[in-house]
């Protein structure tokens, strides 16, 4: 797509935020693969790999520092970012887990994903978002980036271009003229990132990401409290989950319109990091993506647990429910009879989230192991009893909170 005033000047923010050297300068955003000033160190892997993200910031004598997440490459700043823009709800989670939340001026999924990541929130005393207002940032326009002047951009400048409004042209100019980029989405299921983009990049875990984000806000010390927290939980899913072969089977599925998706349980990606670490049986263990399916192929391979995607809050598990009770091949389902149809986790979840769906998960999967997950139709995340939780709320709402 051509950019449509790409030739304008437009007012800088260089001065606060700003790339390094290599990234612009040697033209990476804007396709080339050679030149440049020698600051950002090569990328030698093929792009199927897992990123390392550690030992990439640093700081100059100046005060200012460099953080490295690719696609983007190395970033320069210059002070900690008070206006953020963001493209998915993994970035603007990181933004909320390191205190930032505020400083989000926009994300995808409005009044709908503001109420569902709430009922979640609820559980942390003072912790909360009010995300519903801002703009929506699914296929925005180059001219939103301006209006909203950002000093970074938490999104990922080859999803940005997946999109329609942008190309690669848009993107290199909004990074130069408004603030840079710094953000990775495809991780999300490792999926292929559009042409001329594969050179540049990596494949991260969402708190591989998460500690690069945290980077750019100066704010490792939460990062590492989170992280404590987080490598605690997965340690006692790994020690008391069930042995493999009496694990029961599962499926994660999406309702869209009455029509059935169903999603990969155990593939690579952030998108399952809360079922991956569960290592329940998928019974659609051949797929890498999500596949529409009918009732009568759900049947045919009959997992005994549902995880419905995103009905958490107000969002419709009780519907779902009825939905296959009333159907008179979905009530034959097993996990119909057996009241095994649970409200599942958001699939762009950030740090935060993601240990409350870890948590979940286990006891949906798992109630003999990690205790029962509470009868639930809507609503906050339920009350579980404190020695039932996997992690201490209160220690997670005072990191957020800066307190800890």
């Amino acid at each position: 797509m051509a950019s449509e005033d790409g030739g304008r000047e437009a007012p800088t923010r260089r001065d606060y935020v700003k790339y390094g050297g290599a990234v612009v300068g040697g033209g990476l955003l804007a396709g080339c693969s050679g030149g440049g000033s020698g600051t950002t160190p090569a990328r030698t892997t093929d792009g199927t790999g897992t990123g390392s993200a550690s030992g990439t910031e640093t700081d100059t004598s100046d005060g200012s520092y460099s953080v490295t997440l690719w696609p983007a490459g190395e970033v320069e700043f210059d002070g900690v970012p008070e206006r953020v823009f963001t493209d998915l709800t993994h970035h603007a989670g990181m933004a909320l887990a390191v205190g930032r939340a505020d400083a989000v001026n926009a994300t995808w999924g409005g009044e709908e994903a503001t109420q569902i990541w709430n009922s979640y929130l609820e559980r942390l005393d003072g912790v909360s978002v009010e995300w519903g207002g801002l703009p929506n940032s699914f296929d925005p326009d180059k001219e939103l980036f301006y209006e909203l002047d950002s000093d970074v951009h938490l999104a990922d400048p080859a999803y940005m271009t997946w999109m329609d409004s942008l190309d690669r042209a848009d993107v290199t100019e909004i990074g130069e003229n408004v603030a840079p980029w710094f953000g990775n989405t495809f991780s999300n299921t490792h999926g292929s990132p559009p042409e001329g983009w594969s050179d540049v990049y990596e494949y991260y875990t969402l708190w591989e990401i998460f500690e690069q984000v945290a980077k750019t806000f100066q704010a490792e010390d939460r990062y590492r409290a989170l992280a404590d927290i987080h490598t605690a939980v997965i340690a006692s899913i790994e020690q008391n989950r069930p042995p493999a072969d009496d694990r029961p089977t599962a499926v994660t599925l999406k309702v869209v319109d009455e029509s059935l998706w169903v999603y990969p349980l155990n593939a690579p990606g952030f998108t399952y990091a809360h079922t991956r670490p569960l290592g329940a049986k998928d019974v659609f263990s051949d797929l890498s993506s999500s596949r529409q399916i009918d009732y009568e192929t759900l049947l045919e391979h009959d997992p005994d647990v549902f995880l419905v995607a995103e009905t958490m809050g107000q969002s419709g598990i009780e519907s779902v429910r009825t939905m296959f009770e009333e159907d008179p091949v979905g009530r034959q389902l097993s996990a119909v009879r057996n009241d095994r149809v649970y409200a599942g986790g958001v699939r762009n979840q950030g740090p935060v989230i993601n240990l409350f769906q870890l948590e979940m998960t286990a006891k949906q999967l798992y109630p003999e192991r990690f205790g029962e997950w509470p009868t639930y139709t809507g609503g906050p995340y339920p009350e579980i009893r404190a020695d039932e939780r996997l992690f201490d709320r209160t220690k997670v709402a005072n990191i957020v909170e800066g307190d800890a």
